[in-house]
């Protein structure tokens, strides 16, 4: 075998892979995105999950790509260990669709009909359709469609260049002795873990053994424990995928390699036990490119027909290889488990990306809501614990912005549609302001501190005017939480109309403020904390309606923010003066302190 052949078949394999990555590329963009959505919310049965798991291998052409994206679902939380050993049983009969359509690269013809359905002609065909959807229709769907046509015509071509490359061996008798070493089940079955682990694909690795099959000198004997090399040597990558995952992720990627091992070690025992007896004549049967992809399917669908009525124990087993270490109780478990959403696994599904994205950015916006309660309550009632507590859960909000920013830049370089472009800006322009948030509950706490701490306190007045300004800024973030989380553009309409009042609240405390200190029913140390906790609470509406315009303005496809705001405040439109005056009524200082007054009265 010279160089110049090594090269050819190494050129082959190049080819073969490009092209199967790039047919189950456009398959996936076809198919918008969703296929990755729906792998793990149809698994509630394991029928369900195998049958899905076939299907969405088959599209996307790799048995571990899919089982790797299961690993993620499961670290993530996504997703159970036994719903996704269903989906990864799927995955292992559905990879070997791609053998079949490998079997068209060997339809040949001479003349007539027979030569306009040959390889040569159909991948010709195919390839010049689709470099015209692929340069000339602008419509996305047409473009994928094209790139699942360019992708299928460089894979038939890799398989031909294969074929073509180790044709020559088939007069070789070296070649063929050196075949029959591997009818040695031991020998053929380490060939094929190595071949399929150097390769990171087992459908390459099967393309590889048609491809010899064609030369005629791969017989049955050799092709069986070659196959079953291959599914053990397919576990590989995603083995190497589980390094880093909590504890379920490994028992998920553990499970892709019990399955195959199952298969490699009871079927050699079963299959060469009997043969060793009955001596199997179909051993020195000439094995061609059909046969080897019947082969595969056969040897994978039984494996997993057996298997499928053992999943529960196929569970306990992984749970007891890979068992729950005796950790100390972790306080934030609950709360940094959604730094877990964030698998990087997902970087290349942008669909579920940017849903992780929006539960975890859900969570930093609960947080910081949360810890900004905790300041209020810390004005009433201070204590240490309560003041450092605060400080640990701005830690914690810091680490989201930095954790989802770092996320949300590498998801920016992937293909996306319109819909997910324009979720992508929601979170880029709205991580800043929640992360602020965290900032200014600090700041309020602080001021606690040293209202605590220098023995000060306000006048019963301006405790009562910072108690009603305090409900407003609490509903405001209330109603710009709730709006980001559900993503309801109704509620996000009425924050705007609350942070004007609360911004005139403000400015008005401040007046009522400096004629107390000319009145003298405050003192002048006080005013310099009672300034800084209105300018803080000024600004946390400000960030909240920051969110609210994103949303908004995002939706209408368009981003400027002040251009937005000056709209909303020149037209004063009927649902914004309504809202407006609600507020009003709701928080007006002078009505509430009467209501109070009269209530003491009684």
């Amino acid at each position: 075998m010279g160089i110049t052949m090594v090269l050819s078949l190494l050129s082959g394999v190049a080819l073969f892979l490009f092209g199967m990555s790039l047919m189950g590329d456009g398959l996936k963009r076809v198919a918008g995105n969703k296929l990755e959505l729906t792998l793990y919310r149809l698994t509630n049965t394991p029928l369900k999950g195998v049958l899905l798991g076939m299907v969405v291998t088959a599209i996307i052409q790799s048995s571990s790509a899919t089982t790797v994206m299961v690993v993620g679902f499961v670290n993530s939380g996504m997703m159970q260990v036994s719903q996704a050993i269903g989906i990864i049983m799927g995955a292992n009969i559905g990879t070997s669709i791609t053998g079949w359509v490998l079997c068209l690269s060997y339809v040949e013809g001479s003349a007539g009909i027979a030569q306009l359905l040959s390889t040569a002609t159909i991948s010709s065909v195919v390839a010049i359709v689709g470099i015209i959807f692929k340069t000339f229709v602008k419509k996305e769907s047409y473009n994928s469609l094209g790139e699942i046509m360019l992708g299928f015509s460089i894979l038939m071509l890799g398989m031909q260049t294969m074929s073509g490359a180790v044709s020559p061996l088939k007069e070789s008798e070296r070649f063929i002795r050196a075949l029959t070493m591997f009818s040695n089940p031991a020998a053929g079955i380490v060939a094929g873990i190595l071949l399929t682990a150097v390769l990171q694909s087992a459908s390459a690795s099967v393309g590889i053994l048609q491809a010899l099959s064609a030369t005629g000198a791969i017989h049955f004997a050799t092709a069986l424990p070659i196959t079953m090399g291959i599914g053990v040597g397919a576990s590989c990558p995603v083995i190497l995928s589980s390094i880093g995952t909590n504890k379920n992720g490994k028992r998920t990627a553990l499970v892709y390699l019990l399955i195959d091992s199952f298969g490699m070690v009871v079927w050699s025992i079963l299959f060469y036990s009997v043969n060793a007896f009955v001596d199997f004549p179909f051993m020195d049967t000439v094995m061609g490119p059909v046969q080897i992809a019947m082969l595969n399917t056969v040897f994978r669908s039984i494996n997993i027909s057996l298997l499928l009525p053992l999943i529960k124990w196929i569970e306990k087993f992984v749970f007891w290889a890979v068992r729950d270490e005796i950790e100390e109780e972790d306080k934030d478990k609950e709360e940094r488990a959604d730094f877990e959403l964030l698998e990087e696994r997902f970087l290349a599904y942008p669909a579920i990306a940017i849903s992780q994205s929006h539960r975890a950015m859900n969570g930093m916006a609960r947080k910081a809501r949360k810890n900004i309660l905790r300041a209020f309550a810390l004005m009433d009632s201070y204590t240490k614990e309560k003041y450092q507590k605060i400080q640990e859960k701005e830690i914690l909000i810091d680490t989201y912005e930095d954790r989802l920013g770092t996320y949300l830049m590498q998801l920016t370089g992937k293909e996306m549609n319109a819909a997910q472009n324009k979720e992508m800006s929601k979170f880029l322009h709205t991580i800043g302001d929640f992360e602020r948030l965290g900032d200014h509950a600090v700041n309020i706490s602080e001021a606690a501190e040293e209202l605590y701490e220098k023995k000060l306190s306000f006048s019963e007045e301006a405790q009562y005017e910072l108690n009603v300004l305090e409900k407003a800024v609490q509903e405001i973030l209330d109603l710009t939480v709730n709006a980001f989380c559900e993503n309801d553009l109704e509620t996000s309409v009425k924050v705007e109309p609350l942070r004007e009042l609360i911004s005139v609240m403000c400015d008005e405390l401040k007046l009522r403020h400096i004629a107390r200190l000319k009145d003298g029913d405050c003192k002048l140390k006080q005013s310099f904390v009672f300034n800084d906790l209105l300018n803080n609470l000024e600004r946390i509406a400000a960030h909240c309606s920051n969110v609210a315009v994103a949303m908004i303005e995002l939706e209408a496809e368009e981003f400027d923010t002040h251009e937005y705001l000056r709209s909303v405040k020149g037209l004063k439109n009927a649902n914004y003066s309504r809202q407006l005056e609600i507020y009003e009524n709701k928080y007006d200082i002078k009505r509430n302190k009467k209501s109070k007054k009269k209530a003491v009265a009684r």
